[in-house]
Formats: structure tokens, C-alpha cells, sequence
């Protein structure tokens, strides 16, 4: 006898301007289960999804809930089928607070005034539940990516949902708060509710789910049990081939130092405290250091001092000896700086402008593409072809795409791409890989120790404590704005690594005592 499912979509094909996105899916979710979507970056999975809540329709195919046929017109239809989404690229009003975000479209009022108190008291009771702590009062866009994830999913909670999408749900996380995500998931499932989870971490989906659906380049692979499968054949149905899901890397050589600070203090946005407070440090050219610490402990804050997108208070930052403490965003990047940022979409990308012109973004001033102030737009089409090709960047229009269309994981290929060749003797990486494939992230993890080999120095800040192990020839950890120890990633364990991460252990290279 078929088993019952709660969601079919069935036979759905969606395209866009020279792609097809889903090409004939069909996807069927049973009440109370966990389902894995797997697939490589442009594969069609957040497409799905997102015919799924509403956001596009699909040129063929139908949807069913409970086995009745229904048509989902938009995310309001989507919500009162009692489907919700957390998306990859955060849905929320950047001027608006947390809590107003949370609440918007679905307000408690009474007599046309808004009841602000017991909604407070509601997602606060959600927050409290499942471990999500955020700051109600915050603007949006002075909190961090891995807080604005939490509120897309206290958002998703608020609305009562019993179909749950999570689209990439853990690529900010913490290994903490992965583990504590996944828990709740499972207590979703036991409850009755029904999930579907997107993401690329095969040992995620090994861990929380009952089955998994692999796409690639827009056509269904399969749908496999979790309990008749492992990570390589997953791995090996998304790409099409073997993928090398551990780096291998020659010892470093460091030389001369390129990127020094000294006493480094960033404010606070937030808070009378500030973010980054007195850090020290250096980078040598042929070694990659990477920045570990718990989200919000302050990275972000840290890069920003170094690329000048936020002021700092105090401190000096040299780069291969000449301070660029008071250079501006640009000055320093000409000085010789490449930078991936976390935030793709804020700091990395015009989001409607072509693919070409973003690729050529930093580089467009210099006399191959341009000519007395006129662009070559051969010359910039030509070059961004090649850095297409190189990292595999999927788009419908090759250059001519609108980079908002593109997938969040190509929009990532398309950054690193464009940083990586631009041969400065500093790379700033935060992030790198989030939202990649495997096959991307096995690529990636290749070009950083290559442009380490190159000679060239790279400060990686990563949550994933396995990308840190894996790429680090030194590590940093931040706790609460300040450095509190400085690990060899070939005598330390990820256990000991928590530790620092968890404000429970400092050293002495950290500027503190254990």
C-alpha cells in the first residue's frame, strides 16, 4: 500500500531566461518525516522549495496537500496551508527589529492596536523552548548573519507551521547550535510536524534525516533512505563523480610578514562594549590562520576593522609594512587586499547588475577594461567567461545574467572567483565556502592552500570546525571580542578548540591565562 504524504509535488518543471531550473521533479514528503534535498550549487533545490511557498510558479506540474490538489499562488496561500520557509538569503526588513520582523504579516491586534506584549511574550517563549537567543530590541542590520538566522526561523516558528522548509539552515551556524538545530528538528518530526531540508552537509543529513532526494542540473537523481546510503554515495549521486572530501596539504613555509596588527579596538553597534577589543596579531606570506570562535564573538567586526568597513577606535593595521589604519575601502583593497566577505549580498555583490560587471567589480579602473574612462566591453566579457568557466559559476546568460537570479552558492563562486584572481598578496576569506556544494567546497579548500603555496597570505574566518582543522596552519580564537589563544591545528582537538571557542580556556599567546 503507498504511504500517505502530506505534501506531493509532482512532474514540476520551472524555467527561467535561457535555464531550465526543475525539469520534471517530483518529490513527495510523508507526515512526521524528515526529507533531505541534496544537490549540487544550480542544482534547482531552493527553486523547488520556493514553488513550493509560492514564490514562483511552475510552468507544469501540480502540488498536493493531503492528496487534494492545491494551488499556491503566493507565500500567503503558502501560509495558510500552514507551510513556512526559512530562506537562504534572510527575507527580512533591515530597518525593522527583530521582533517586528518576526511578527510581520501575522500581528495580534485588538480593536486595531497592535499587541507588542504578547507577542514579545510568544517569541520569547520560543526562543526560550528552542535555544535561539536573540535580541528583540536589535535593528536587523546591526546584528550578525548567524542572529538574522535565528529570527528566520523563531519567524517560521511564530506561524505555527506544520510543514517546515529549511533552506540551508546551518551554513551560519555553530557546531553548537547545528547540533542543538538538529535536535530540534528531530523533536519537529516527533511532533508531527513534516520537514524539508536543503542543505549541502552530507554528515547533516547522514545525522537528522529519514531520506534523501538528490537533484542535479535540474533533474531528479533519485530518492534513497537514509540507513541504505553513506556520505561518498551521496556525495557521488550529486556530482556525478568521486569527490575528495578531505584536503590534502603540504606543511607551510612562512616568510615575510604581510598583513600586522597591533592593538586593534572596534566599537560596538550594539552595545557601550566594544566588539573588538585591543587584538594583535600577524599573518605570513605562505600560511593560512584562521579565525575560530562562536558567532557574534567578534569576526565579523575584526574583518571589517581590517577592511576598513567599519572605524576603528584604536590600534594600527599594516599591510606588507605601510599602515592602512586610515585608508579608505577602495585604498586598501588597491593596496592589495582581497576580500570574500560574509555577507555576499551587503558587501559583495550588486545584486542587479550583470555578472560580467560584478566579476570585474574591483578590477574595471585598470587599463585592460577600460580606455579613457570608457569600459571595453569585450575585454570585460572575454575575462568574465574565463573566470565563468574556471569556477564552474552556473547562470542562465553567461555574463549577461542578472546576478540576483543566480543561486546563492554561484553568486559565492562568482566572489571567490573574481578575489582569488586578483593575485594580492593578502586574501581575507570569511565564509568561503557557505552555501557550497561538495564539489565546490572540495575546489575551494584546493585554490586557498594553493594561494597559500603561491606565497601568498590568507586569513580564513570559519564557524565550520572541521574547515578550520582541515585548512589552518594556525589558529585563533575569539571570545568576546578579544583573542584567547593561539592553537597548532596538528597538536589540538576539536574538543580543546570548543574550549577557547566557549570562553572556557585561554592561553597565553591569547593574551590571557588558562
Amino acid at each position: 500500500m503507498e504511504p500517505d504524504y502530506i505534501i506531493e509535488m509532482l512532474h514540476i518543471r520551472k524555467e527561467f531566461p535561457g535555464i531550465v531550473a526543475n525539469d520534471d521533479i517530483t518529490l513527495q514528503l510523508r507526515q512526521g518525516e524528515i526529507h533531505a534535498l541534496l544537490g549540487e550549487n544550480g542544482a534547482g533545490k531552493s527553486t523547488l522549495m520556493s514553488v513550493l511557498f509560492g514564490l514562483y510558479q511552475p510552468e507544469q506540474g501540480v502540488i498536493k496537500k493531503n492528496g487534494q490538489e492545491v494551488k499556491i499562488h503566493n507565500p500567503n496561500d503558502a501560509t495558510a496551508l500552514h507551510i513556512g520557509m526559512v530562506h537562504q538569503h534572510f527575507k527580512l526588513v533591515d530597518v525593522f527589529t527583530v521582533l517586528d520582523n518576526i511578527i510581520l504579516g501575522a500581528e495580534d491586534t485588538k480593536l486595531g492596536f497592535l499587541q507588542r506584549s504578547i507577542a514579545r511574550q510568544k517569541v520569547q517563549a520560543l526562543s526560550e523552548k528552542y535555544h535561539l537567543a536573540v535580541d528583540l530590541d536589535a535593528k536587523v542590520e546591526d546584528i550578525t548573519v548567524g542572529m538574522q538566522q535565528r529570527t528566520e526561523i523563531l519567524k517560521m516558528l511564530y506561524r505555527d507551521n506544520e510543514i517546515l522548509i529549511f533552506d540551508e539552515p546551518t551554513a551560519v551556524l555553530t557546531p553548537q547550535e547545528i547540533d542543538e538545530l538538529m535536535e530540534i528538528m528531530r523533536g519537529f518530526a516527533k511532533e508531527g510536524k513534516s520537514i524539508l531540508f536543503i542543505t549541502h552537509k552530507l554528515n547533516e543529513i547522514m545525522a537528522v534525516a529519514d531520506r534523501c532526494t538528490v537533484l542535479r542540473k535540474g533533474k531528479c537523481i533519485g530518492t534513497v533512505n537514509i540507513a541504505d546510503t553513506n556520505q561518498q554515495e551521496l556525495s557521488n549521486m550529486m556530482v556525478g563523480r568521486p569527490v575528495q572530501l578531505q584536503i590534502q596539504k603540504g606543511p607551510s613555509h612562512p616568510e615575510d610578514v604581510i598583513l600586522e596588527v597591533e592593538g586593534l579596538t572596534v566599537p560596538s553597534k550594539t552595545s557601550k562594549k566594544n566588539a573588538v577589543h585591543d587584538v594583535s596579531f600577524q599573518v605570513r606570506a605562505g600560511e593560512i590562520v584562521c579565525v575560530a570562535g562562536i558567532d557574534g564573538n567578534g569576526q565579523s567586526d575584526l574583518v571589517y576593522g581590517l577592511t576598513g568597513l567599519e572605524k576603528a577606535s584604536a590600534g594600527t593595521v599594516k599591510l606588507c609594512g605601510k599602515d592602512i589604519s586610515k585608508a579608505s575601502i577602495h585604498r586598501r583593497s588597491q593596496a592589495g587586499i582581497s576580500h570574500i566577505p560574509e555577507d555576499r549580498h551587503k558587501y559583495g555583490l550588486v545584486l542587479d547588475d550583470t555578472l560580467a560587471n560584478n566579476i570585474v567589480l574591483q578590477s574595471f579602473r585598470e587599463a585592460r577594461f577600460q580606455h579613457l574612462g570608457f569600459i571595453k566591453r569585450e575585454a570585460v566579457s572575454s575575462y568574465a567567461d574565463e573566470i565563468i568557466a574556471q569556477y564552474d559559476v552556473r547562470s542562465g546568460q553567461g555574463g549577461a545574467t542578472i546576478t540576483r537570479s543566480m543561486s546563492g552558492g554561484n553568486q559565492q563562486k562568482a566572489i571567490i572567483g573574481r578575489e582569488l584572481d586578483r593575485e594580492n598578496p593578502l586574501l581575507i576569506a570569511v565564509q568561503p565556502t557557505r552555501g557550497l556544494d561538495v564539489g565546490a567546497i572540495e575546489y575551494i579548500h584546493k585554490q586557498l592552500v594553493a594561494q597559500r603555496d603561491s606565497g601568498k597570505a590568507v586569513l580564513l574566518i570559519s564557524l565550520e570546525l572541521d574547515e578550520v582543522m582541515n585548512l589552518a596552519d594556525r589558529i585563533l580564537v575569539m571570545y568576546e571580542g578579544e583573542i584567547v589563544g593561539e592553537l597548532d591545528p596538528k597538536t589540538t582537538t576539536p574538543q580543546e578548540l570548543g574550549l577557547y571557542m566557549a570562553g572556557a580556556k585561554r592561553n597565553q599567546k591569547g593574551g590571557a591565562t588558562a
